[in-house]
């Protein structure tokens, strides 16, 4: 079992630029902006053969009791609790703070292994620079500057060998039948229960969930199990309208929450109904059509509104996310728990659908069916010739349709075709795109032979 380090330390002495480097990754945001990191984020890390697990925390004040700080406090002492060994992070530039005693003082209480680490001392006497930190009682501090590099390989090193990391066998490699787990991304506006959701999932406050739009910015992934699949849960921050987006934070969380979209292989859109369907909502269900993931909505908060509201709700989401007809709707209380069972049914079929294999000869069938039934409009003195289809790619299926002059299908007949493949294979919850290739004439080049 891979070791787990823990990186803790007061706002902005940069534990989340340590966390990248170590992980070789731009999972966790960055910039000179203290309080940016907020939930607990994992990572997998490297140093020479060995492997560990690297967790990055927000800043920490141990004796917060309310407000956004507490929650962070409560997810870095979760943290600590989990780990086998502890980075205390200060900053060298700034020297020794008040806070980092109190900090000390909680993570000797603990009894967990702690490294202290001086950061930011790139171009400073490494003997002047830690000399303060001694008395925080916590060992030998190393200078090392995580921006840069330097000293962080000596660091962890060190670290492993204190726990007594073996060498890894080569042998026991992990067991290639082992399944892969499914991503799924959550996503919506701003407040609609998303972190909510995730912590009643996997029964523990993984990430903050906090009334006050904006808790979440950062995408933070959680791994999970559910009737033994194995599943990561990525909670994101919530989207804004573009003309309320203000903060350069918030504009790399948007980032961020794209990203996830285009890694997840499911997304889960949280909609809110105590409020009205708006523009951002179907902006947000354009994005995932037009990254061609397969898509479940959960309507939040369901047990909050009457019945009159239920319809409208239902009623609004008919016409402003029309476009979204092969998703399931699923009206849901994260918060307690109801319709989570149902929801995650049909993940797990909007994932088979998205991962569908569609044979070539029924593909075919079915296109020479769904011609025979309804053939596609003239254009000019002709009409487009449709041939045969195979499959074209996987999440989202691809249907590559072959034959002549198909520059004239129209989209009306696309999406007609698109509901025949979709109901005989029965493709709930994915997009589906069609391609149309024509096929090259090869009499052409030799017409224009005859003629010179």
């Amino acid at each position: 079992m891979k070791p787990v380090i823990t990186i803790v330390g007061r706002p902005n002495v940069g534990k989340s630029t340590l966390f990248n480097r170590l992980t070789r990754s731009r999972d966790a945001l960055v910039a000179d902006f203290s309080g940016l990191t907020r939930d607990r984020h994992y990572g997998n890390s490297r140093i020479t053969s060995r492997e560990f697990i690297c967790v990055d925390t927000g800043g920490f004040e141990p004796v917060a009791k309310t407000g956004i700080v507490a929650e962070m406090a409560k997810q870095t002492k979760q943290a600590v609790a989990e780990s086998d060994l502890i980075i205390f992070l200060v900053d060298g530039r700034l020297g020794m703070a008040p806070q980092d005693r109190v900090i000390a003082d909680f993570l000797r209480k603990t009894g967990r292994p702690v490294v202290l680490a001086v950061n930011k001392t790139e171009g400073m006497s490494q003997g002047v620079v830690t000399a303060d930190f001694h008395e925080l009682g916590l060992g030998e501090p190393f200078a090392i500057s995580s921006a840069h590099g330097d000293g962080v390989k000596t660091l962890v090193e060190d670290a492993l060998d204190s726990l007594g990391i073996p060498e890894p066998d080569d042998s026991a490699d992990a067991d290639p039948l082992t399944p892969r787990a499914m991503k799924i991304a959550v996503v919506g506006r701003p407040n609609v229960g998303k972190s909510t959701l995730i912590n009643k999932l996997i029964g523990e406050e993984r990430v903050i969930a906090f009334d006050m739009p904006g808790t979440t910015r950062d995408a933070i992934e959680v791994p999970f199990e559910r009737n033994g699949k194995p599943y990561i849960l990525i909670d994101t921050a919530g989207l804004r309208r573009r003309g309320k987006v203000f903060e350069a934070i918030e504009k790399f969380s948007v980032v961020k929450t794209l990203q996830a979209i285009a890694d997840a292989n499911v997304v889960i859109l949280m909609l809110d109904a105590q409020q009205d369907i708006s523009e951002q909502d179907a902006h947000i269900a354009g994005f995932i059509l037009e990254a061609g993931r397969a898509l479940v909505l959960a309507i939040n908060k369901w047990d909050g509104v009457d019945h009159y509201v239920k319809e409208r709700c239902r009623v609004e989401i008919g016409q402003k996310l029309r476009f979204l007809d092969f998703a399931n709707v699923h009206p849901i209380s994260a918060a307690k728990g109801t319709g989570l069972k149902e929801l995650f049914k049909d993940v797990d079929l909007a994932y088979a659908a998205a991962m569908a294999k569609l044979p070539t000869p029924r593909l075919t069938r079915i296109l020479a069916e769904a011609v025979e039934h309804q053939q596609p409009k003239r254009v000019g003195m002709g009409r487009p010739k449709l041939r045969y289809a195979h499959q074209g790619g996987m999440n989202p299926p691809i249907v590559v349709i072959h034959g002549s002059a198909l520059s004239g299908v129209t989209d009306s007949y696309k999406r007609y075709l698109e509901g025949r493949f979709r109901e005989a294979f029965k493709l709930r919850g994915t997009p589906l795109r069609i391609e149309m290739r024509t096929n090259k004439n090869p009499y052409v080049d030799a017409d224009k032979g005859k003629k010179r």
